[in-house]
This record gives structure tokens, C-alpha cells and sequence, in this order.
């Protein structure tokens, strides 16, 4: 999919973000069935894209405390953490000098294809909080239901997703963009992993900081770990 620049507030009162892309997990599954979860607020729009209701969670403090908070709260939906037979979510993670902190949309289960089993999720292209018009959206997590590692396709989002930086409109803050994957393991640890789109790097959340693992070095999406580091600590 195409990601185009991202535009706030487009004349509706709240905030709008655009951009559409699709993460997967790079495999294919059974898509786990369930009654409709509350969590999810999301519809499609005429323009194709998505769009995703907030704020579910927050304010948060720092983004590390988001990014824990996301991680809890969405690897406990649904089908989130059912392996081979689950399915992903995605939402947005945004920050609203209004609201005085970080906050979590509610979630998206759209798919950009229903005829297929790989499991992925369409990122939303507009996010609807009428209370935090000033919302500036950098931030894209999405879980894992299997996996803890980026796939491929994570990965080549820098080349769509454009321009990789968004500033916060007249306080002169810029943010950077970037792809959060959340996986629970089965003895219950909740794993963050974040994409840097301007620097490529790949951070793992541990113990409250982000700690650098691994750099994308090339345009299919592969990544170089760190002397002494991998997925897992």
C-alpha cells in the first residue's frame, strides 16, 4: 500500500491522520472467530483507508509507559496471543499536548485482503478523537500473535510510509515515526519491539528503556542485530 504525508485536524474538530499500510506476520493460519470485541472501533472509509476511534487507553506519561501499557492491553484481546490460530490488531499510538500526554486508539481487525489467511492487519489512515484535536499520531503498533520478530514486510514500511517524521504543529516538537510490534509469550512477558523509520534501528522495551538491538540495512527488510543482542534478552 501507499503511505502519504500525514495531515491533522482536516476541518471535522478532530484529529486526522493519513497513511495506509499493512503489516504482516508472514505467514498463513486459520483466522480465529469471536463476538465483536468493544476494544475494536474501527470502519472503512470511502477513500478505502480506515478509520480508528480514541483514545482507549492513556493519558500516559512518557512513551516507554505507553508502549507497556499498548503492549498489556492489546496481547490480551482476542485471538492476540493464539498462535498459529490467531489474528492480528492494529491502532495508533499518539501523543496531545491538550490531553498532557501519550495516549492508545482503539483497534482495527481490518484486513486489506479478506480472501486471504496470512495474518495482518491494515493500519488505520485517519484517527477520530474529537477531544484531542491537537493529536499528533507517530506511533503504529500492532501484535504478533506467534511471533516476536518483525517480519519483512514490517520492515519495508520506511519506503512507503512518508515523510518518516512529524512535527507537532506550532510547538516545534518532532517526532519520530515508528512500527511497535507487541507479543506476549506463553509464560505471560509482554514483549515490545520498535522500528525507527528515520534511523532503521530496532529497539527492544526492557525494563523500562528502549535498548538498540538490531539496524535495518537494506530495502527487503533485513536486519543486522547488534554484537551480543537478539529478540530476546
Amino acid at each position: 500500500m501507499r503511505a502519504s504525508m500525514a495531515r491533522l485536524g482536516a476541518g471535522r474538530g478532530y484529529a486526522t491522520c493519513f497513511w495506509a499500510l499493512v503489516l504482516l506476520t508472514g505467514c498463513t493460519g486459520a483466522v480465529a472467530c469471536s463476538s465483536p470485541n468493544p476494544n475494536v472501533r474501527a470502519h472503512r472509509l470511502p477513500s478505502g483507508g480506515i478509520a480508528v476511534e480514541g483514545p482507549l487507553a492513556g493519558p500516559f506519561a512518557t512513551e516507554e509507559v505507553l508502549a507497556q501499557n499498548a503492549c498489556e492491553i492489546m496481547t490480551r484481546q482476542p485471538g492476540a496471543s493464539a498462535g498459529m490460530h490467531g489474528t492480528e490488531d492494529c491502532a495508533l499510538g499518539y501523543y496531545s499536548s491538550q490531553g498532557q500526554g501519550y495516549f492508545l486508539s482503539y483497534l482495527s481487525e481490518l484486513k486489506a485482503r479478506l480472501d486471504t489467511g496470512r495474518k495482518s492487519c491494515l493500519i488505520p489512515t485517519a484517527l477520530e478523537d474529537e477531544v484531542h484535536g491537537d493529536a499528533v499520531v507517530f506511533w503504529a503498533p500492532h501484535t504478533h500473535p506467534h511471533n516476536r520478530e518483525f517480519s519483512r514486510v514490517d520492515l519495508q514500511v520506511h519506503l512507503r510510509w512518508l515523510p518518516t517524521r512529524v512535527a507537532e504543529k506550532g510547538m516545534g516538537r518532532v517526532f519520530a515515526k515508528s512500527i511497535l510490534l507487541l507479543f506476549r509469550e506463553k509464560t505471560g512477558e509482554c514483549r515490545v519491539y520498535r522500528y525507527e523509520l528515520p534511523s532503521k534501528g530496532v529497539f527492544a522495551l526492557r525494563d523500562g528503556a528502549w535498548v538498540p538491538i538490531g539496524r535495518v540495512y537494506d530495502d527487503e527488510g533485513n536486519v543486522e542485530m547488534l554484537d551480543g543482542m537478539g529478540w530476546l534478552p
